[in-house]
């Protein structure tokens, strides 16, 4: 099937060819773990995983790689600098504010002094999330790196751009990554030298344009003695701009000077990837450093700009546990609603969208439930020749067109299949993309799996007490399974508990 995507690098729809045959290598921008990840994060995350999976469900073998950004993070991330305070040193105070609130449990930082124990906790939480909404690379710790971890990575690939002429020492003492040495700097955003050179792209600082080349020179390497987290290098001891990180860890883990899609965030196209592009290929000298590069657009809620200001800045935990809408909300059905609306359009996260996206995974369960009761033991094997998986590898195909698949599998679901076991094949290779349907699908992380020998005792236990007629301890029961998040109904058969989705 010939696929095709979006590239941000040449504005155009293109077929998506691998660089090998063999294996597709991929590289996405994760958190900065100076605090718990927001929605609009996750969109971005979870709009790389369904390109993972779109891809592994046309077949190809997808070698996918996340960092983790855990040192040379500032606040004022749009500076290609990256200026303003340190996101670690911030997260510091924030800490100690949130111990002595409870807000930070007990023993999860010992001490809020402690970047890399900042970073922990941070980091821990986000594999939490990840793991709960589905994200794949999430469950495969060898292909998330932690910045920290690669120091000595980011140390080469300096001293190589210094050595190829890409890089100075300027008169402060910084290493500078030189742009007038790049050609195709500003290709990605379309930003030109000369405009950068104006300010016109309003990403220009003036502090310390007097020790730049370039006004648009940005910082690989800055000594800081006083810095939070610093370490010993041939130009002092310091620590590392954010944008070569990337660069390092995407080459090192996968093992390519030409990878074949890299994703983010449409706020990294400049400057993060645009300095990316040039380091990487200041250092390999190869005519590119993706193929694709890939990138979903901003979150709204309810029609807003997220913001703390406006009391509408959500974390996943903030969904699930039902602080942002007042209803708490299976990780399954934010899954959908966070990969459903195409990631070239903003989308609108809503409370409607979320029963929406209910109603969805309800529908889809209740029907993986039919198939598999028609079924039996009777079990059949699929490939991309049935109509059902054909039509819905067309959309996926199609720039990742997620309305036009959930159109093909929707009405599918309403249906009563002439072979309930071939039905249910093509339903486990779709679920294998949206990872919704059975629940479990997103329960990686335990996500109330556990709890389900404890439901299967409060049903028989109301039950129990129903038959004695002991209705003061019914509907005690009742209230119980309801305030875990469950709807419980009285069938002829005995109490049943269903996990809420929204």
């Amino acid at each position: 099937m010939n696929i095709k995507f979006y590239n941000t690098l040449t504005n155009s729809t293109e077929d998506f060819t691998p660089v090998d045959s063999d294996v597709v290598r991929m590289y996405s921008c994760g958190p900065t773990v100076y605090d718990f990840a927001h929605i609009g994060n996750f969109r971005s995350f979870l709009f790389a995983d369904v390109i993972r999976r779109s891809l592994e469900f046309f077949g190809h073998d997808v070698h996918h790689v996340m960092n983790i950004t855990d040192v040379g993070h500032m606040t004022d991330d749009s500076n290609a600098d990256g200026a303003g305070e340190d996101k670690m040193a911030a997260a510091a105070q924030r800490v100690k504010e949130d111990k002595k609130s409870g807000k930070v449990p007990d023993g999860a930082v010992e001490n809020p002094e402690d970047p890399y124990q900042i970073a922990d906790y941070y980091t821990k939480a986000f594999l939490e999330d990840a793991q709960l909404l589905g994200v794949k690379v999430a469950f495969e710790p060898d292909n998330i790196l932690k910045a920290t971890d690669n120091i000595d990575t980011m140390q080469e690939m300096i001293s190589e751009l210094i050595d190829k002429g890409h890089a100075y020492v300027g008169p402060d003492g910084v290493v500078y990554f030189s742009v007038d040495s790049f050609d195709d700097y500003g290709k990605l955003s379309g930003n030109t030298l000369d405009q950068l050179r104006e300010g016109e792209s309003g990403r220009i600082s003036d502090e310390n344009q007097s020790n730049k080349k370039h006004p648009s020179d940005f910082m690989l390497w800055k000594a800081d003695e006083a810095h939070i987290m610093k370490w010993d290098s041939p130009w002092g001891t310091g620590y590392p701009g954010w944008h070569i990180e990337c660069s390092c860890m995407a080459r090192k883990r996968l093992g390519k000077d030409v990878i074949d899609i890299h994703t983010g965030g449409e706020d990294l196209i400049f400057p993060h990837h645009e300095c990316e592009i040039a380091q990487s290929r200041g250092a390999t000298g190869a005519d590119a450093f993706a193929k694709f590069w890939m990138h979903a657009r901003f979150l709204m809620v309810e029609g807003e700009k997220m913001s703390k200001s406006k009391g509408n800045f959500w974390t996943v935990r903030d969904v699930l546990e039902g602080r942002a809408t007042g209803v708490k909300v299976h990780p399954a059905v934010l899954r959908l609603e966070l990969i459903k609306s195409h990631y070239r359009s903003n989308m609108n996260f809503t409370k409607k969208g979320l029963q929406d996206s209910a109603n969805v995974v309800k529908r889809l369960t209740e029907f993986r439930k039919k198939l598999e009761s028609a079924a039996g033991d009777t079990t059949a094997e699929v490939d991309l020749t049935h109509p059902i998986l054909q039509a819905f590898g067309e959309a996926l195909a199609d720039d990742l067109n997620f309305s036009k698949a959930l159109a093909v599998v929707l009405p599918w679901a309403a249906t009563e299949p002439d072979s309930p076991a071939e039905a249910l094949a093509a339903l486990d290779r779709i679920n294998d993309v949206l990872a919704v349907a059975p629940l479990a699908a997103v329960d990686g992380a335990g996500s109330g799996s556990d709890d389900e020998p404890d439901i299967i005792s409060l049903c028989k236990a109301m039950d129990d007490a129903r038959g004695a007629k002991d209705w003061s301890t019914s509907d005690s029961i009742r209230a119980q399974l309801e305030n875990a998040g469950y709807d419980v109904q009285t069938t002829p058969e005995g109490t049943v508990a269903e996990k809420k989705l929204a």
